[in-house]
């Protein structure tokens, strides 16, 4: 089926029917420059109940289904969208975007001025709108040529795909395709499109994610959805110069399902990017596995930038837990929103023997509600998530801990070292607490700069006012 021109008098606009038979939301209907856009349906957590049973699938009755939406454009365009329920409330996240809409029974509307990754809360949180507006496509790839995987519009299912070197995968507007992607030991490997890639046909365990990359150096991921992942979705081991960009991460639901993970791997960048994951969403391992494990491969040089983060279960943005690596170094997540978080927003969790040092946490903007939903474990199939009467929990905003854990695989710890938190802004009717702690005295943390940490606008001066807590064997904590 052939592209739809959307045309706005101050942009161009470029979006693809559904494919026939591809489920979409009862919730939203959408307009973007006058012009109808599918909205997808997905289906997201519904709560932060979580557990460790080995192959357990999480029961549909704790996810809900939730809406999403993709275009490209260039310019200034006006985003209207009709809610299927009674309209009570409308959020439009990240804050920091100030788009306040205006709202009129059923229809609530704002402009866009320029490519953005947002979500629309109609009524609170649950059965979200997501949307994405991409840039105009470039260069897009055609059918025809020998190393190019073509999917052009309409619904594909080709199962698990090895990828070899010198091969790209093109998912067009409109495509969607059920299977997953993976290369090991490749070079120049290019993951292209504006189409949806989906992991559930697989049961969990049995799909690797919808891009699993071993050993491959020169890749680009660019452009594309990924939905419904069996286990993590998007993981990179032991790779080298990797750029993913403008990747959208949603309807993740089952056990597992971490967003990015960038495991013993160097010179990587993952940039414009949506996650909503059900467990940790842009995340840095080290990891030990097997006979041909990459723990011996330090991490280093990662950027994770002007990324927009969801997660339902877990943390936000992660150093850990497993750090088995002789390295993690020059590591910086920045110019990221995290619009909800469950555990912590800026964590560093390390549980193994790697040296972790250079480390910058720069202009991120988190986002607390004053109700926010507490996790936890399911300790039977008969457990059922329940809510306290006055519930006040919180997510915590910034935590560095030394100590085993579980996923621990070597017998030393680590150290940390240099560690700067810059420009963090919290906005929301509470303040989260903090923590920072060592493991003993050749394993500590030395040498954390909070600067310029923001509270609704007011700077946090201090340890007290910032409630964060300074255990043992932590030195040279400085507020600037």
């Amino acid at each position: 089926m052939d592209e739809e021109r959307l045309t706005d008098p101050a942009a161009a606009l470029t979006s693809a029917p559904s494919p026939e038979g591809e489920a979409l939301s009862e919730h939203y209907a959408l307009t973007v420059g006058g012009r109808s856009v599918p909205v997808y349906a997905c289906r997201v957590s519904a709560m932060p109940f979580n557990q460790v049973w080995p192959g357990y699938q999480r029961p549909l009755d704790q996810t809900e289904t939730a809406g999403f939406a993709y275009w490209d454009m260039g310019g200034l365009a006006r985003v209207e969208i009709r809610s299927l329920r009674p309209v009570e409330s409308v959020v439009v996240r990240p804050a920091s975007l100030g788009i306040v809409p205006t709202v009129e029974g059923d229809r609530i509307a704002f402009d866009l001025n320029r490519p953005r990754q947002l979500v629309v809360e109609v009524n609170g949180l649950h059965h979200a709108l997501h949307l994405f507006a991409n840039p105009p496509e470039r260069d897009a790839p055609t059918a025809g040529s020998d190393t190019v995987r073509y999917f052009g519009p309409g619904v594909h299912r080709p199962g698990k795909i090895d990828l070899k070197s010198n091969d790209t995968v093109y998912l067009a507007p409109g495509a969607v395709v059920y299977g997953s992607l993976h290369a090991s030991g490749a070079s120049n490997v290019r993951i292209l499109g504006r189409g949806i890639l989906d992991v559930a046909p697989f049961a969990r365990g049995e799909g690797g994610g919808a891009i699993r990359l071993t050993d491959c150096s020169e890749v680009v991921i660019d452009g594309i959805t990924m939905r419904d992942p069996d286990v993590w979705c998007c993981s990179l081991f032991g790779c080298r110069n990797v750029v993913v960009s403008n990747v959208k991460l949603v309807g993740l639901w089952r056990y597992n399902a971490d967003g990015i993970d960038v495991c013993n791997s160097q010179d990587v960048v993952v940039e414009d990017s949506f996650v909503r994951a059900f467990d940790d969403a842009l995340v840095i391992k080290g990891l030990k596995f097997g006979q041909n494990s990459f723990d011996g491969r330090p991490v280093k040089n990662v950027v994770f930038r002007r990324c927009v983060v969801w997660c339902d279960w877990g943390r936000a943005m992660e150093i850990g837990a497993e750090t088995c690596a002789p390295e993690i170094s020059d590591v910086v997540f920045e110019d990221c929103d995290v619009v909800r978080t469950t555990h912590i927003a800026m964590d560093l969790q390390h549980g193994d023997r790697a040296a972790v040092h250079d480390i910058r946490f720069e202009n991120i903007r988190v986002e607390v509600d004053k109700f926010n939903l507490p996790p936890r474990m399911q300790s039977s199939p008969e457990d059922r998530y329940a809510l306290a009467e006055n519930e006040s929990y919180l997510p915590n905003l910034l935590v560095i801990a030394i100590r085993g854990t579980n996923y621990s695989q070597d017998a030393q710890r680590g150290t940390v070292r240099d560690v700067l938190f810059r420009d963090i802004a919290v906005t929301g009717p509470r303040r989260p607490g903090s923590s920072f702690n060592g493991s003993d005295a050749e394993h500590t943390v030395a040498g954390v700069t909070i600067e310029n940490l923001r509270l609704n606008g007011r700077a946090i001066a201090d340890a007290a006012d910032a409630q964060l807590a300074i255990g043992p064997h932590v030195s040279n904590v400085r507020f600037r």
